[in-house]
């Protein structure tokens, strides 16, 4: 039997790496969604596609209907987002939810670098605390993703911390994030109930190397 995944922001970057990723697994059904879906088209035949707003309660219950897990990698008022995706997951008695926020949401990133990633975005956090902390409440069996700062490299090196450790790497490729993602989908009794920080091993400076 094929698990079906819901992709929630398909048009994002890391969310596009998972996508890839998973076209090539036999044993998943996927669906894309995405307020314009005119940069997921190249996945037409591999995936249903849906047009529509996370916030808008119609079009959420109807793409998270029969689905086994989903994933959301969204931006803008991801609080309420997140708040609307409980609701609909719980009213269709779907459990498995994969979301994406950022490094700092808990004031976990330490000494130097976590000064100045508070400088750089800390007042953008506001809404990825409020939204994680609506999903840690939930009873859904949930994976809070916090990846450190982007980059494009082509690579898929990554390491992880939970939540309460503190947060080190100061970057991470896209690639590598959607790696991570990807491996929890396969094996979704992974980091279940857990916030999970993602950066690239052994980069540990007081500022991503791209600043």
């Amino acid at each position: 039997m094929k698990t079906k995944v819901l992709v929630l922001g398909a048009n994002g970057a890391i969310a596009q790496h998972v996508i890839a990723s998973l076209t090539t697994k036999e044993n998943i059904e996927l669906t894309l969604f995405a307020r314009d879906v005119n940069h997921i088209k190249q996945f037409t035949a591999s995936a249903k596609i849906i047009e529509g707003d996370v916030l808008n309660a119609n079009d959420l219950n109807e793409a998270i209907k029969d689905q086994d897990i989903v994933y959301a990698n969204l931006s803008g008022a991801v609080d309420k987002m997140a708040k609307e995706i409980v609701v609909a997951m719980d009213t269709n008695d779907v459990k498995r939810l994969i979301f994406v926020t950022s490094l700092g949401i808990y004031k976990e990133v330490v000494s130097k670098f976590g000064e100045w990633n508070e400088m750089m975005i800390g007042s953008d956090l506001v809404p990825y605390r409020k939204a994680a902390d609506i999903i840690e409440k939930s009873d859904l069996d949930y994976t809070v993703v916090r990846p450190s700062w982007l980059t494009n490299n082509d690579e898929t090196d990554y390491e992880t911390t939970q939540k309460g450790e503190p947060f080190k790497g100061t970057e991470v490729a896209r690639k590598a994030v959607a790696a991570y993602i990807t491996d929890i989908i396969e094996n979704p009794r992974k980091d279940v109930n857990a916030s999970v920080g993602v950066n690239k091993p052994s980069v540990y400076g007081d500022k991503p190397a791209f600043y």
